[in-house]
């Protein structure tokens, strides 16, 4: 079995990804609820007892609602950065502490033929970080969750075969939108996320040879649409000279519905 990946829930409401190998199988992010969780696990045909453990990337409920739940419930390891952990333990429940476990910021984790490796993204969480997978010569790297990505961000994750890339707003959707101006401030800021064009430029960066599909992840539900994103990323790659659908493929993720789960 090679690297495979389905993105089971992304967006507003909560977001999962599902990664695995022929040895190992991780959960990056468990934020929807426990019944939510193994609704989605049915889906993709994949037990949620088998996993290897689950890597979180910040304390956001929309990304650890579930996280204590699954980890009791069949008593699986957790693994977030130190700064995370003090941030997320009163959120999640009491969890035993041999199922507690450290991975700290610009770390690698080797499980069997697979490495884990992490990287610190700037978004307003105590210490946020996203992850990319290497596992025989292929790299699937996910990145949701900033304000922006930098050049540091840009030379780890370049040239990957697969991207789950933030996408999360129009900005002229955000600016008329209906939320407060603080909100509004906040996602705009380096510190909140990153809209369709900003990610289509980072994207036009980050290609590379190898690379071939990227995922739209965490669409806002109030600020963006599908179309609208993948209309607004596929212009703005043109704009550079990359036409979607001869050097790299886009895909949509879904809220509720996981994607097909696909080899890198």
């Amino acid at each position: 079995m090679s690297l495979q990946f389905s993105v089971l829930a992304s967006g507003s409401t909560g977001n999962a990804i599902f990664v695995e190998t022929e040895e190992h199988s991780f959960l990056v992010d468990a934020g929807l609820s426990g019944k939510q969780m193994e609704g989605l696990f049915q889906h993709i045909g994949r037990d949620i007892g088998k996993l290897s453990g689950i890597l979180v990337t910040h304390e956001h409920s929309d990304h650890i609602k579930g996280v204590g739940i699954l980890a009791r419930k069949y008593n699986l390891p957790i693994y977030a950065n130190e700064k995370t952990w003090l941030a997320m333990d009163g959120l999640i429940g009491q969890v035993p502490v041999d199922q507690k476990f450290h991975f700290d910021m610009e770390a690698v984790k080797t499980f069997g033929s697979l490495d884990i490796e992490s990287f610190g993204v700037s978004h307003d969480a105590a210490d946020p970080m996203f992850y990319v997978f290497h596992h025989s010569g292929k790299k699937l790297v996910l990145i949701t969750d900033t304000g922006y990505v930098s050049d540091r961000m840009k030379g780890l994750i370049s040239n990957a075969e697969a991207y789950v890339f933030e996408s999360n707003h129009d900005v002229q959707m955000l600016r008329m939108g209906r939320y407060p101006w603080n909100i509004k401030r906040r996602i705009l800021s380096d510190v909140g996320h990153v809209s369709n064009e900003d990610a289509a430029l980072a994207m036009s960066e980050v290609a590379g040879d190898r690379t071939k599909s990227f995922y739209l992840a965490h669409l806002s539900q109030d600020n963006n649409i599908k179309d609208l994103a993948r209309m607004s990323v596929s212009q703005t790659l043109e704009s550079r000279g990359i036409l979607v659908g001869e050097q790299f493929d886009l895909y949509d993720t879904d809220p509720k519905v996981p994607t097909i789960l696909t080899a890198v």
